[in-house]
Order: structure tokens, then sequence, then C-alpha cells
């Protein structure tokens, strides 16, 4: 478990960099998104990933890792637009605007200390397709919820799923700077 966290804070290491230069370059632009915009964003990135993975020919030059980072970061931005709403104009500093990161990152790092310690690290045995595929499936989770205003039965609500995506990519990144 001990090399799952420090991994995992490498990861988020590499995502909040870059979340943090393109607050420098663009301000916080993003929170004028609304929730299914995200979602839809972050459903462009596991869409690509799934193509470059079934795929011969790629003809753009970047590979998964860079779509792994953004659905981390658009995952997080998601969650900070639930705890704070959307906006009409760019309303944060870079400095604010981490530490709301920093913030999800930490709660959603326990929830998967606390799944990795009852399903025993399993996704260490999972492919990084497996894990594609439950991203895509979170995100017509969360498009269903969309539709539903927000509202389920007896599921999770839409942070559940964002929280799992990023954990999902987050682990897949592990296993792709693994090989």
């Amino acid at each position: 478990m001990q090399d799952t966290s420090k991994q995992y804070d490498a990861v988020i290491d590499t995502c909040k960099s870059l979340f943090v230069k393109k607050m420098s370059d663009y301000g916080s632009a993003w929170r004028i998104l609304r929730l299914p915009s995200l979602t839809d964003q972050i459903f462009i990135k596991a869409q690509r990933i799934r193509g470059l993975q079934q795929n011969d020919v790629r003809k753009v030059d970047e590979g998964e890792v860079s779509e792994f980072i953004g659905i981390i970061n658009y995952s997080i931005m998601a969650l900070i637009q639930l705890e704070k709403g959307v906006v009409e104009q760019p309303d944060l500093s870079t400095k604010e605007a981490t530490e709301l990161y920093e913030k999800q990152v930490a709660i959603t790092k326990k929830l998967m200390e606390d799944k990795n310690h009852d399903y025993g690290e399993a996704w260490r045995d999972m492919r990084v397709s497996s894990l594609t595929d439950l991203i895509l499936q979170k995100l017509l989770r969360v498009k269903q919820i969309e539709d539903n205003k927000g509202k389920t039965l007896v599921s999770e609500g839409i942070d559940a799923n964002y929280q799992d995506m990023i954990n999902y990519a987050v682990f897949a990144m592990i296993h792709l700077n693994e090989k």
C-alpha cells in the first residue's frame, strides 16, 4: 500500500503541475463550465484513449498519458464545480484553485486508500484497457444522472463517479509508468 500511495502522489504531482501552469496561462476560465460540459470533456479524452488502444495508426502525436492527465484534471475541476457552483466569470486565483484542487485530491485519495484496502489492490492485476472501459462506464452513468437532474434512487452520486474516474486514471498512469 505504501508504494501505491507514493505512486499516486507522483501521478497527482504531474497532473497538478500542468493544472497550475494552465491556471497561469488561462486563469480560472474553466469555472464557467457546467458539469455536463466537463463530463463531455472527460468523455472525449476517454474515447480518444480507447481509440488509441484499439487503432494501429495514430494521426496525432500524443499518447494515452496526456489524456489520462486530462481526465484527472477535468474530474477535479468537476468536483470543485460541485462544491462551489458554476460562475459567470472566472473568480479564482491560482492559489485558491490550487488549494481547492489539493482538497479534492485528498478526499479522493482517502477513498482510494479505503477501497484499496478492501479490494486488496485488485487494480494491479487489471489491464489499462479495462480501466479505460470503467472510466467510460462511469461517464455514461454520470451523463444519465445529469439527465435525471442529479437524482438517483439507490446509486452513488455524481461526485463518487468523478472520484472513481480520477482513481482509475491514476491507476492506469501507474501501470503505464511501470512499462
